[in-house]
């Protein structure tokens, strides 16, 4: 199938060869954009060269790109994912990487460990109040850094030729410029994308485990029980 991937608009990476690997090709559209904070960047690189966190977390491979080369020393560094890790090691990094996909998996994943401990999140400038109270309610102290901005590009997305388009985030979805039509298969490529979906009456055909990869596996499951 030809999928139309939602991605920030000039971070496609490397979508193109993922999903060759299950069989299928796909193109970035392109719902938002972000802008970088450098005010904010700079006081989070302040902030660790001071020493003021006992760990830092990661939630997408975006803020990576954009504050590990500017790093001069890190503690402990934990990764949302295998993409977010690849881009912290490219910048040599050492970093642990969540068993799951999600911000909600941060504490469980460091356990009695958090007690007591400064975390630095640099991030977008999108409320996640889910993973700070769990983070407080752990006995942590949280400190967010909204360092980029999403904003929508206001551009329809073009899927004349897209067989399906994947969600890959619950924003893409809210802020995207788009028209349904028979024939494009809708996916989403977790469970708290599929859920803002169908609170957007668009159920997702296919739900994924919130990685590329996840989603692509569900896809072919799904088309193996319709017989393509």
């Amino acid at each position: 199938m030809k999928i139309a991937v939602t991605r920030l608009l000039g971070k496609e990476g490397s979508d193109s060869a993922r999903c060759a690997q299950y069989g299928h090709q796909c193109y970035s559209v392109h719902p938002l954009r972000s802008e970088v904070r450098q005010s904010a960047v700079a006081a989070f690189v302040d902030a660790v060269d001071r020493g003021d966190f006992d760990c830092l977390f990661f939630t997408s491979a975006l803020p990576a790109v954009i504050i590990a080369p500017l790093l001069n020393r890190f503690p402990r560094v934990i990764a949302v994912g295998p993409q977010t890790a690849k881009a912290l090691r490219s910048f040599e990094i050492e970093c642990e990487t969540l068993p799951g996909f999600y911000s909600r998996d941060f504490v469980p994943y460091l356990g009695e460990w958090i007690a007591g401990k400064r975390i630095g999140i640099p991030r977008a400038d999108v409320p996640n109040p889910g993973l700070i109270s769990a983070i407080e309610a752990a006995g942590g102290t949280a400190h967010e850094f909204r360092c980029y901005a999403l904003e929508p590009t206001g551009e329809p997305l073009p899927l004349d030729g897209a067989d399906a388009l994947l969600f890959a985030s619950a924003m893409s979805f809210s802020q995207a410029v788009w028209t349904q039509r028979d024939g494009l298969l809708v996916m989403a490529i977790g469970d708290v994308t599929a859920a803002v979906m169908r609170e957007g009456d668009v159920p997702p055909a296919v739900v994924g485990d919130g990685s590329l990869e996840g989603a692509l596996a569900a896809l072919n499951a799904y088309l193996e029980t319709k017989g393509d």
